[in-house]
């Protein structure tokens, strides 16, 4: 794997940075495609608990690069339609499938398909002097990789609509505020507090954590009553595990729990 995913083992758990500092690490199709391979050797790992992504540098991802292969040319336009299919949403949909909890840590700008790849995570933590853009609009392009999904579910539909129509960036206290994310930090925290979040949630119990997601996951499209279905045949399923005769061993013998 070449140096723009770098991925950084921790006990339980890994970073993996996008490395692309001098374009903000704006992704092209190579990167993404090493991108995908860095979630999947995580997923294959039985000893990952959980991962951390983040950008190095000043931006956590500028979105695509505007490379030649994604600009109009003599050979006509080109499919934006086969490159977000292919890459960008793939990325988030492993994410939001995956059995590990993502922490994603925005370090800067987090910028059109950036955006989403921040937003996929489940628990997101920026940078106060983070900012979060819908810059499709600028060039003459709609959302993609999620981004209608995920503005209008986390900060309703006004809100996605003028983020999205006027490209208007917000930063990380409103992003906050809004609900879009869980949490601002300070600059000079914000990697300290994420990787204690990484490391936590690698010592929580990984099939409640993987269920949580399918919980979650489930709710926008499902009524009320699919739901609480799904939550009790998940719960019935986290009652047979030995995670849950840890956890009450525990609770009963007043230590704190080792879950497997």
């Amino acid at each position: 794997m070449t140096d723009d995913i770098l991925v950084e083992p921790h006990d339980g758990w890994r970073t993996l940075t996008l490395n692309r500092p001098t374009r903000l690490n704006a992704v092209n199709a190579d990167m993404l495609t090493r991108l995908l391979t860095a979630i999947g050797e995580a997923e294959a790992d039985t000893s990952c608990r959980a991962v951390l992504l983040t950008g190095a540098g000043r931006g956590f991802c500028a979105g695509q690069e505007l490379g030649p292969d994604v600009t109009p040319g003599p050979n006509g336009p080109p499919d934006l339609e086969k490159l977000a299919t292919t890459y960008h949403h793939e990325v988030v949909r492993r994410i939001r499938a995956s059995r590990l909890p993502f922490v994603c840590a925005v370090n800067g700008v987090a910028a059109g398909a950036g955006a989403s790849f921040a937003l996929a995570g489940d628990v997101v933590l920026a940078a106060r002097s983070a900012t979060f853009v819908q810059a499709f609009i600028r060039i003459g392009l709609v959302p993609d990789s999620g981004a209608s999904f995920f503005l209008t579910h986390l900060i309703g539909d006004a809100r996605a609509r003028a983020l999205a129509m006027l490209g208007d960036a917000i930063d990380a206290d409103t992003a906050e505020r809004w609900g879009m994310i869980w949490k601002a930090a300070d600059d000079m925290l914000l990697m300290s507090e994420a990787e204690a979040l990484a490391n936590r949630l690698a010592k929580a119990p990984a099939g409640a954590l993987a269920a949580m997601k399918k919980m979650f996951g489930a709710a926008p499209d499902n009524t009320l009553h699919q739901q609480l279905d799904l939550e009790a045949k998940l719960q019935g399923e986290a009652g047979r595990s030995a995670d849950f005769a840890e956890g009450v061993k525990a609770f009963q013998e007043k230590r704190p729990p080792r879950f497997g």
